[in-house]
């Protein structure tokens, strides 16, 4: 099957430039395995689909970096080095074009040879129905990466120079594509509760989770930034359908949220786990990861920001601005080994907080001797003297818990903690949210923590930079703090607000500051850090961030346009 699949994993520019491959698929492989002889029984349509699984890092592979903590440019974490956008200049190849073209001629392949199959309908369906899906996801991606795109709709043929060479495709057109796509697989796959496979919840998580991000991208889009102009039209039928998708899952007695938020990152086994729709197992000894080691080994952790602490509410339900409780951030509490702790700070927050960060700062001057409590333990620090806590298990054996490629927790990839927020932020954007809707979606992820419960007339926040209701602006912090570090989701979700100046260290300073240390004489004095006047962490001392409207697209490879004379730059990117 490798040999095969090597074969037909290529992408539309590679169909010019490795056309040897077309003839290759008319030959016998030297152990007699061909395409004619392939597409014969359903197990081998299983097989073939189930490398779709690739396009989910969940964790991670092995030493690589994975979905979760790692993405880095967002307004949560300040890197270890400064972060800059993801592009600054114009690439000649990128994989965030070509793979996922090769992922949708693989999906096209399976979807032309599942039609000629000896197999009942409905079989055909469910197969078909989850290369539809792959192939939404993929379009998904590409979209919210690069606006218009090329469309190709079936297997392509060396042959089809109008379709290999045609113009990117209008962005709307191509998630109009997407939603027929998904409404295909959820009508057709499977109606099973599979975490580990693929299932019609799996399709109506990810329907969920493109049309929220469709219909709020179209509201909020802005014409002079290079995108289309709003459209609330358009806007108000994604949101309906990301809110009927995720109430699909929500009605379903088969998923039930964890009783410990932290669970869900930690665990050696999710397979059985009734909040999860799908997850990636990872095996000891066998198939591992790297996650836990980088947040709690001698690399410096990528901390979480100053801004991010202060997203979270108190513990009486309210802002930093309006709590009734001591509102610092300012720890004072020295422990036995000279390390500044801020576990009564912790105390007064939401306890996601304390699930998410240690309990004592890891700044560089006095590093932290771990989390194991031995006297050998590994020296841990942090870029912001905030260390990430969420991901790290006991569970695991101390040698296998601070080694690179020896982690085995599982990892979450779709989710119901993720389903209630969706479904709260669509009711929300369009204006039909209810007391009884926040009380089947938010409020139980709030009641899972033990915080108070969101109203419908929240009191406003002062720090509401983003010129919406008091309402969504508490739902965007509920997204915001349950899915810290989580999956790249807040880059996206910044994007698809129209939000993505709030990555400008210049005008947010607070997101590139970490804690304060101003009672640790050892860190004011440390030239290892740059502490503040007022004692934060300065992540970034010598570099900003500095937003521009282009950012909103990454730009088209070059490669790309001179392969194909009819592709056009992203605005912005033409020099």
């Amino acid at each position: 099957m490798k040999r095969f699949i090597s074969c037909i994993v290529i992408t539309v520019a590679a169909l010019l430039t490795f056309s040897a491959c077309n003839k290759m698929l008319d030959k016998a492989a030297l152990d007699a395995f061909a395409d004619d002889n392939f597409w014969t029984k359903e197990s081998n349509v299983e097989a073939y689909a189930n490398t779709f699984y690739n396009n989910f890092a969940g964790y991670g592979n092995s030493g690589g970096g994975g979905s979760f903590y790692f993405p880095t440019l967002n307004d949560n974490q300040a890197d270890a080095l400064f972060r800059d956008w993801n592009y600054n200049n114009v690439l000649v190849s990128n994989s965030d074009w070509t793979s996922p073209y090769s992922e949708i001629r693989r999906a096209n392949i399976l979807i032309a040879r599942v039609e000629k199959m000896d197999l009942t309908d409905d079989v055909k369906a469910h197969w078909v129905g989850v290369a539809r899906m792959i192939r939404a996801l993929q379009y998904y991606w590409l979209v919210r990466t690069f606006g218009d795109v090329p469309l190709v709709d079936h297997e392509l043929n060396i042959s089809e120079t109008d379709v290999i060479f045609q113009a990117r495709q209008d962005r709307d057109k191509v998630m109009d594509f997407v939603l027929d796509d998904l409404n295909f697989a959820v009508s057709n796959i499977r109606d099973v509760v599979n975490r580990t496979g693929w299932s019609r919840d799996l399709a109506q998580a990810i329907k969920a989770e493109i049309c929220l991000f469709e219909g709020t991208y179209c509201k909020y889009r802005v014409a002079a930034d290079g995108q289309k102009a709003p459209d609330a039209t358009r806007a108000a039928n994604f949101l309906t359908a990301a809110k009927t998708a995720a109430e699909a899952i929500m009605g379903k007695s088969a998923y039930v949220l964890n009783d410990s938020y932290a669970s869900t990152y930690n665990s050696l086994d999710l397979t059985g786990n009734k909040e999860m729709i799908l997850t990636k197992h990872y095996v000891k000894d066998l198939f591992m990861h790297s996650l836990p080691d980088y947040t709690c080994s001698s690399s410096q952790a990528y901390g979480l920001t100053k801004d991010a602490f202060n997203a979270y509410l108190f513990t009486d339900g309210l802002p930093k601005a309006t709590t009734t409780l001591n509102n610092t951030d300012i720890p004072t509490v020295m422990d036995a080994g000279n390390h500044l702790t801020i576990t009564d700070l912790l105390a007064r927050r939401d306890p996601r907080l304390a699930a998410s960060i240690d309990g004592t700062l890891m700044p560089v001057p006095n590093p932290f001797k771990g989390r194991f409590g031995r006297s050998d333990d590994v020296n841990q620090t942090s870029s912001t003297g905030y260390g990430v806590l969420k991901y790290d298990s006991d569970k695991l054996a101390v040698g296998y818990r601070v080694e690179t490629g020896k982690n085995y927790t599982d990892a979450p990839l779709y989710w119901l903690a993720v389903v209630y927020l969706e479904y709260a932020e669509a009711c929300a954007e369009l204006g039909t949210c209810t007391q009884a809707d926040l009380d089947k979606s938010i409020n139980k992820l709030r009641d899972r923590v033990g915080m108070p419960h969101l109203t419908t007339s929240p009191t406003a926040d002062p720090a509401n930079n983003m010129n919406v209701s008091a309402l969504i602006w508490e739902i965007r912090r509920e997204r915001r703090v349950e899915l810290m570090f989580d999956n790249n989701f807040r880059f996206w979700d910044l994007n698809r607000w129209h939000q993505l100046d709030k990555l400008d260290t210049k005008a947010y300073p607070d997101i590139k500051l970490g804690a304060n240390v101003k009672n640790d004489p050892a860190s004011v004095a440390s030239s290892d850090i740059t502490v503040t006047a007022d004692g934060y962490i300065n992540a970034y001392p010598n570099n900003d961030r500095i937003y521009d409207k282009k950012y909103y697209f990454y730009p088209v490879p070059t490669s790309q346009i001179q392969l194909n004379e009819k592709l056009t730059q992203n605005p912005g990117w033409e020099k």
